[in-house]
């Protein structure tokens, strides 16, 4: 497999003109995203007094929104075409922004919260197959999707620290300027973004029976289900650094002033490798592995990364082996995403794509907030029975089983698939 070569602005000006607007417009809804989500809870228990019930509530309204829907907004996109529900999508997140502006009340609070959800379920399958579709080949996807993570990370890595400035005057500060971006998105979008509807198969992606051919092709397609299942393992493992390294942070340290800068390092850490070394490890994996190679290897550093955790000391000891685990998923994740992405496309033969990513998403989802759960009482056993290394360790493992599982999925030929030939037709 070949390399790219260059630096990033020479990459990105490489592709065509929606797929850089696509990689800027992601930066843009992660900035919006993220200078607004980490200071939300704190806003509702203090500002708004809410009790712990609630917040949870509204928190897990947002998320229920956007996992529950992810699979209607990937089948939207693929029937109504890409642009619709990336536009819609963008437009749905400045309303639930600017509402929670302003909201006061409960129910506000929950609709604002369900809209921003939404919004999130439109477009992030749309933007997923366009950016697919537009780059063509698998090389060029590849390339294309680990562009794409490095804009994905940078905006995660400066929204919180803008967010950081404008709740520091006053939250709905942050409400009005991350709804305005989305705004500004939204006409952008609706100026420049060039009209794209993906592949359907045969038919002209209407009426009814384009609706049970895409059922039939999405939901019947066994190898992408035995990937998702197998992927799931990834989002579980990736999700502890907002899980259980804060929590092991916490435990270390006591709370106080260092245990917030400690916290705040492992994000920092895991976007610095991200941003810095995602181009760099994609190259390497293109020259030296085939894609399956890289799935099982990234897979495999991924529960390779919990166990200096496992093996850490306490105080700043155990810290560094936490940023260590931190700095060792960013890079799994780097090794991953751009292939995990390409392989989606493969497994949908380039076919109803954006509702093969909705699915995805959404069986991704439900395993991480399964695997949160189990993770949570995890940590609660290895603390009062005495061995805080367990939750690591059944970390590891999980990594190790879903390496091996990837690995035999690869091995029985089930991560290919036959490309479509002009019209829809397999070759």
């Amino acid at each position: 497999m070949g390399g790219g070569r260059g630096g990033i602005r020479e990459r990105v000006r490489a592709f065509e003109p929606a797929v850089q607007l696509l990689f800027v417009n992601q930066f843009s809804i992660n900035l919006g995203f993220y200078m607004l989500m980490p200071y939300l809870a704190a806003h509702l228990s203090g500002e708004l007094g809410l009790a712990a019930w609630a917040v949870g509530l509204v928190l897990g309204v947002r998320n229920l929104s956007q996992q529950g829907m992810f699979l209607v907004g990937g089948a939207l996109a693929d029937r109504l075409g890409y642009k619709p529900m990336i536009v819609a999508g963008c437009a749905l997140r400045t309303a639930g922004f600017g509402a929670l502006a302003f909201a006061q009340t409960l129910p506000v609070l929950i609709a604002a919260s369900a809209a921003t959800g939404l919004a999130g379920a439109l477009f992030n399958p749309a933007v997923r197959a366009y950016v697919a579709a537009e780059a063509g080949t698998p090389e060029r996807r590849v390339e294309a999707f680990a562009l794409f993570n490095v804009f994905y990370q940078t905006g995660i890595l400066l929204g919180p620290l803008v967010g950081l400035a404008l709740t520091g005057v006053d939250f709905a500060l942050t409400c009005a300027v991350a709804a305005v971006l989305f705004a500004v998105l939204s006409v952008v979008q609706v100026l420049r973004l060039p009209v794209r509807r993906g592949e359907t198969g045969s038919d002209d992606g209407s009426g009814s029976g384009a609706g049970r051919g895409q059922w039939r092709a999405v939901l019947g397609n066994r190898p992408f289900w035995l990937f998702a299942l197998a992927m799931t393992g990834s989002y579980v493992l990736s999700f502890q650094v907002y899980l259980a390294l804060p929590l092991e942070v916490e435990r270390l340290l006591g709370e106080g002033t260092a245990t917030t800068v400690a916290t705040g390092a492992l994000f920092v850490v895991s976007g610095l490798v991200a941003l810095l070394g995602q181009l760099r490890i994609t190259d390497w994996c293109r020259r030296t592995w085939t894609r399956e190679q890289c799935l099982v290897a990234g897979l495999g550093l991924m529960g390779a990364a919990f166990l200096p955790p496992a093996l850490g000391g306490p105080g700043y000891a155990g810290v560094t082996a936490l940023l260590l685990c931190a700095a060792a998923l960013a890079a799994a994740n780097a090794v991953l995403y751009p292939f995990e992405m390409d392989t989606v496309v493969s497994l949908a033969r380039e076919r109803w794509v954006a509702t093969h990513y909705g699915l995805y998403n959404t069986v991704c989802g439900i395993g991480i907030t399964a695997g949160n759960l189990g993770m949570g009482a995890l940590l609660d056993l290895g603390e009062s029975r005495g061995v805080p290394a367990v939750p690591w360790l059944v970390l590891a493992v999980l990594g190790a089983g879903c390496a091996l599982a990837l690995r035999s999925l690869g091995r029985s030929g089930r991560l290919t698939a036959p490309v479509p030939a002009l019209g829809g037709e397999t070759a």
